[in-house]
């Protein structure tokens, strides 16, 4: 049997497997039947936490179409709970494909983290050829491009209620612009520090909250104009503080929640 938690930040919510101990190798059948929500346990992506050097701890998130993601804000931050609680310690880094994440334990549940500088070249998101990443055309209109750990296009629009996200999110996600395909915001600015929001993950769909999706929300619309550096992104779960830095870091404060724990099979 393999333990796991089952967490979330935010509605964002993830299964979480130890293989600091002993390696775990999973097929992405696996993976996806773990994160099926009729089948198996649910979740938005699998987490697997992993020795790492220069680092608390490592990890690889996967999406529930078995891919690998980039970086996941809200995962980190339920990883750095889950250190917080054993350890008693205040700051932790962690290792991901995005590079070395520090952590901030603010309270028991409450994370700060640092997901360190967006990347904005074109060829850094990236795009599939040079192009403004503050004005990239499409059928819906203007999206504005930014990387967090992974490709991120945020769309500005202003009702959010009627958006057929379900529909033209798949679309978008893969449109030819994006050669590794990208995570889709909705972004209604409300005021300059507060910003509605939906975000359509790669691999995962529509999802509650998307934590690197808020930073890129927040990063994008100051680059444009209507937000401040700092503003309080408001996804379908909940609400997350993001700060774009003068020193180009951008924190994200927020939840990380344990729902549960359990066992489950090993899977083949």
């Amino acid at each position: 049997m393999i333990p796991f938690l089952k967490m979330h930040g935010a509605g964002n919510d993830f299964v979480i497997l130890d293989a600091r101990g002993a390696a775990l190798e999973l097929m992405p059948a696996a993976l996806r039947q773990m994160a099926d929500r009729r089948r198996g346990i649910g979740c938005d992506q699998v987490v697997i936490m992993q020795p790492a050097e220069n680092a608390d701890v490592g990890m690889q998130i996967f999406n529930p179409d078995g891919s690998e993601a980039g970086a996941c804000g809200n995962a980190t931050r339920c990883v750095a709970d889950i250190l917080g609680r054993e350890s008693g310690a205040k700051r932790v880094t962690i290792r991901t494909i995005a590079g070395l994440l520090p952590a901030e334990i603010l309270a028991p549940g409450l994370v700060e983290m640092n997901m360190g500088e967006p990347w904005l070249g074109w060829d850094e998101i990236p795009l599939a050829a040079p192009a403004d990443t503050l004005h990239l055309p499409f059928a819906l209109g203007e999206a504005a491009a930014c990387s967090m750990g992974n490709p991120h296009a945020t769309f500005f629009v202003q009702d959010l209620a009627h958006l057929p996200i379900e529909r033209i999110g798949p679309v978008l996600e893969r449109n030819k612009n994006f050669p590794e395909r990208a995570n889709i915001g909705f972004a209604c600015i409300e005021a300059p520090d507060r910003i509605r929001l939906r975000v359509w993950e790669r691999g995962s769909g529509l999802t509650l909250a998307c934590g690197s999706g808020a930073c890129a929300a927040l990063v994008n619309a100051h680059r444009r104009g209507p937000s401040e550096r700092r503003a309080t992104p408001l996804p379908d779960g909940g609400e997350l503080a993001i700060t774009w830095r003068e020193d180009n870091h951008v924190l994200m404060q927020g939840p990380a929640v344990t729902a549960y724990t359990g066992q489950l099979p090993a899977f083949a």
